[in-house]
């Protein structure tokens, strides 16, 4: 039996083509992309798109992102907000510096096509959702943007941490979170309270000895909860802390929060109920000691290796 005779299409692009073995849409795509590589200014232009810095790339992500930095200032100027964001702005701005040296040549391509999704969306839905969830997506593009050129041995847990803690949020979360946050900590203020006084709790007020003291805004914690969180991504990122040990380490966070939160309360009440008149000096002091303390203490847990880490 004679073997089956195979027929072979030659295809040739236009004068100056090349010879393709097949036919249909790859060989036009082909012919195409042989034209193109012939033109100079496309050439160069490839060559620049490629070898673009990377300072380039992440300048024209900050550029794109207009509609959030407007919103953020206009927030922050007004006064409506604390502008505590500027830090882990700063924060992003001091980790992209100290690895300069070390950037991706070829960034990472998913979390660069997130980065550019993020800037698009962002302008998109300007004026058509809350304007604090479209600077969300706004800054977690920007995070995925420097995710993108940074060394894989930084950890990524932390600057989306960061990027978060960019927002002027405190406003917001003293609305939704602050009531639950006075009321858990006069709840547990009570109790420390009670050793030495006769002690009730309703809603976010004490009766403290017959004298009602009331835990205002300013005592739920909330600006204690920021700077604690922003402490922990901010030594988590000087200390090389790896995603896992960074995301392990968080509770403790949450707990050291609530403690000085409630320590601080129960200091300044039970000097209120005794009869200690405390200004607005005195109130800064304790406030001031207490928050050293706690983010001394998340400093201490997030930069501490531990035995297992120090093996690997």
């Amino acid at each position: 039996m004679k073997p089956p005779r195979l027929s072979l299409r030659v295809l040739r692009c236009p004068p100056g083509g090349r010879y393709l073995p097949w036919g249909g849409p790859a060989a036009g795509q082909a012919c195409t992309s042989s034209r193109l590589l012939k033109v100079p200014g496309f050439v160069r232009f490839g060559i620049a798109i490629d070898t673009a810095a990377e300072w380039r790339w992440l300048a024209l992500l900050a550029v794109a992102l207009w509609p959030t930095w407007w919103w953020m200032g206009q927030r922050m100027a007004d006064g409506s907000d604390d502008p505590l964001g500027i830090l882990a702005l700063a924060a992003m701005a001091t980790l992209l510096f100290a690895h300069r040296q070390h950037l991706r040549a070829a960034p990472r391509l998913g979390l660069q096509a997130t980065a550019l999704v993020g800037a698009v969306l962002t302008t998109a839905l300007h004026n058509q959702l809350p304007d604090l969830l479209v600077a969300l997506v706004g800054l977690l593009s920007l995070a995925a943007g420097l995710l993108a050129f940074l060394p894989a041995r930084v950890a990524s847990a932390p600057v989306w941490g960061l990027s978060v803690l960019s927002l002027p949020l405190l406003a917001s979360l003293q609305f939704y979170a602050g009531f639950p946050l006075r009321v858990v900590t006069a709840e547990l203020s009570s109790w420390l309270l009670s050793v030495a006084h006769t002690v009730e709790r309703s809603g976010s007020s004490l009766l403290v000895d017959g004298q009602l003291i009331i835990v205002d805004a300013p005592c739920s914690g909330v600006q204690m909860a920021w700077l604690g969180y922003f402490t922990a991504c901010a030594v988590a990122l000087a200390t090389g802390r790896s995603n896992r040990s960074f995301l392990l380490r968080l509770p403790v966070v949450s707990v050291l929060v609530l403690l000085g939160n409630v320590v601080r309360n129960t200091v300044l009440v039970a000097g209120e109920a005794s009869g200690v008149h405390l200004g607005n000096a005195a109130h800064q002091a304790v406030g001031l000691v207490v928050l050293g303390v706690v983010c001394g203490g998340i400093a201490w847990a997030m930069g501490r290796s531990t035995a297992k880490e120090s093996k690997v």
